[in-house]
């Protein structure tokens, strides 16, 4: 795969002048964020070679390159899913590319069910850690060294100084955010109410179907995360109604102004 990413890579160079050390995961609704970035210039998925392309509603499937304030960064404007049937590969291959571009830092963001019932849709949740419920992890298979160690720490996947930073940005913007712990899951089914109880007795305080993988390898690279959930509904058993992704796209883009002024004050900050 190392081939691979280096083309991939080669590619970028070529089309983009920007060297950013910071990228931002955009989840289902939280498209809007790329309007925070300036001189932009955009690539589709489905032109850039090995990438995969998005297919889920809300997920528009481009590269964006630009500014946010003089920071420079590049946005996922849609990521990949295990569920639309891309292995954990595929799913994390942005992930090894980013790196060999240059990138140091990733804030991920997702749509995520609400499995603490203090939450309310449209709470912003800081991802403290993360519970791996896929039943696979994206390291399975021959270890290539030149990416990472056979056997990666997984101590501090978000790392508390970035956490901090961003409490600190969100304390001056008055910012309404919760800290808590994301399971992800493969979906594409919503989980049952019985999976929300015996996840909400493992600890998770959200439940989604992304983030561990793109995390996971991000971590084994050596960059740094900061992970934002955005609840958009309630989780089975605690929800008053049935789940739509409509209805989770709808939540997320009028949490989005709140996620985008947090975010680009983040990047800022860290700039």
């Amino acid at each position: 795969m190392y081939k691979q990413v280096m083309d991939t890579v080669k590619f970028l160079e070529k089309k983009v002048n920007n060297r950013p050390k910071i990228a931002i995961i955009l989840g289902s609704g939280l498209a809007n964020m790329v309007d925070f970035i300036e001189d932009k210039i955009e690539i589709e998925y489905k032109d850039i070679p090995n990438f995969p392309v998005s297919t889920v509603a809300g997920h528009d499937g481009k590269l964006v390159f630009g500014k946010i304030g003089n920071v420079e960064v590049v946005a996922m404007k849609g990521r990949f899913h295990f569920y639309e049937g891309y292995d954990m590969k595929k799913v994390t291959y942005p992930i090894y590319v980013m790196k060999q571009f240059g990138i140091e830092k990733v804030i991920v963001s997702n749509a995520a069910g609400g499995s603490n019932d203090t939450f309310v849709p449209g709470t912003l949740m800081l991802i403290t850690d993360h519970i791996n419920a896929f039943g696979t992890n994206p390291l399975i298979g021959p270890n290539d060294d030149r990416f990472g160690p056979r056997f990666p720490d997984m101590t501090e996947v978000y790392k508390i100084y970035l956490r901090d930073l961003a409490k600190e940005v969100a304390d001056d913007i008055g910012i309404e955010y919760r800290e808590g712990i994301y399971l992800g899951n493969t979906g594409p089914t919503y989980e049952t109410g019985a999976e929300v109880r015996a996840f909400t007795r493992m600890g998770a305080d959200a439940v989604g179907m992304s983030t561990v993988p793109e995390t996971t390898i991000a971590n084994y690279l050596g960059m740094d995360v900061l992970g934002i959930s955005c609840i958009t509904n309630m989780a089975t058993g605690i929800a008053k109604k049935a789940h739509s992704h409509a209805d989770v796209v709808e939540v997320a883009k009028k949490a989005g102004d709140n996620f985008c002024n947090w975010v680009v004050n983040i990047v800022k900050k860290i700039g």
